[in-house]
């Protein structure tokens, strides 16, 4: 572990971005234009403490998920988190841990889309980041682990994962998951990570066996659907996806389809986040 090193890098990232980039007001008393360490341990979800110890080079070595939660808070592109692993003493994730680090420039995407809910996802349908409003309309789903992390994995084994759509629009749904996993595996001939998935699902469900069976293949760029919110009922969201060259992750961008979801998205906006009841938040975007 490199701990000079780690401490200079770390403080000219901080200091290196605006706080509009993460979503942040730039009041009138800020002397700073970068963020404070207060705002990198809020964005990282660390003790304020410890981002501090790591600026003057007296921290311990950072675990690896801390590493995660750092470059996602100062907005490192791939490079700079490789580099970031490097001096903390570890090897940067592969090649599937680094696909589920969502990439800096959708972060930023996340950020300046403010109100407007959307998600960052792996081309595995993993739940990579999510902005505010996401969270107000989804809860929070990137605490996952395992296979459900895999929001297709959690619709065909998990009952309460369907509840997030009418009866009549979850067949459709279903079909588009599979559909888009097909696309995937396509891609990724040979990946042991999506045979896994794969292979585990068909012996988990005969709902996906019977679909998988059927061959059908659908990268989704644009959809309407209906989403079952626990407090705001019935909303009919468009949802578009914005795919990255590579197709490794997706930016999803979702907007009221009517005035009654427009307006009951603002008042949940007003309302806040309160605990959603077990089973009941979405665990369904796309």
């Amino acid at each position: 572990m490199h701990r000079d090193e780690l401490a200079d890098f770390l403080r000219r990232r901080r200091e290196a971005i605006r706080p509009a980039e993460v979503g942040l007001t730039d009041g009138p008393r800020r002397r700073t234009t970068g963020l404070r360490r207060e705002e990198v341990a809020m964005l990282a979800g660390m003790s304020v403490d410890y981002v501090v110890r790591l600026e003057q080079g007296r921290s311990s070595r950072p675990s690896t998920q801390l590493l995660g939660a750092l470059a996602r808070a100062l907005r490192l592109s791939d490079d700079e988190r490789a580099h970031l692993f490097h001096l903390s003493g570890h090897r940067p994730p592969p090649a599937d841990g680094l696909a589920r680090m969502a990439r800096a420039g959708l972060l930023r995407m996340l950020d300046l889309l403010g109100d407007t809910p959307a998600l960052v996802l792996s081309d595995l349908g993993e739940v990579l980041a999510q902005n505010r409003a996401a969270v107000l309309l989804m809860g929070d789903h990137t605490g996952f682990s395992g296979d459900r992390r895999y929001i297709v994995h959690r619709w065909f084994t998990d009952p309460a994962a369907r509840a997030v759509h009418p009866p009549e629009e979850q067949e459709h749904q279903a079909r588009q998951l599979v559909a888009d996993l097909r696309a995937a595996a396509g891609r990724r001939s040979g990946d042991p990570v999506v045979a896994g998935l794969v292979d585990r699902l068909q012996a988990a469900s005969a709902d996906f066996r019977r679909l998988w069976a059927e061959h059908e293949v659908a990268v989704r760029r644009a959809d309407r659907k209906t989403l079952m919110h626990p407090r705001m009922g019935r909303l009919l969201m468009d949802c578009e996806t914005l795919v990255t060259p590579d197709q490794g992750q997706q930016l999803l961008v979702l907007t009221p389809a009517d005035d009654e979801a427009r307006e009951r998205l603002e008042l949940l906006r007003v309302l806040g986040i309160e605990e959603f009841p077990t089973g009941t938040t979405s665990t369904q975007a796309r």
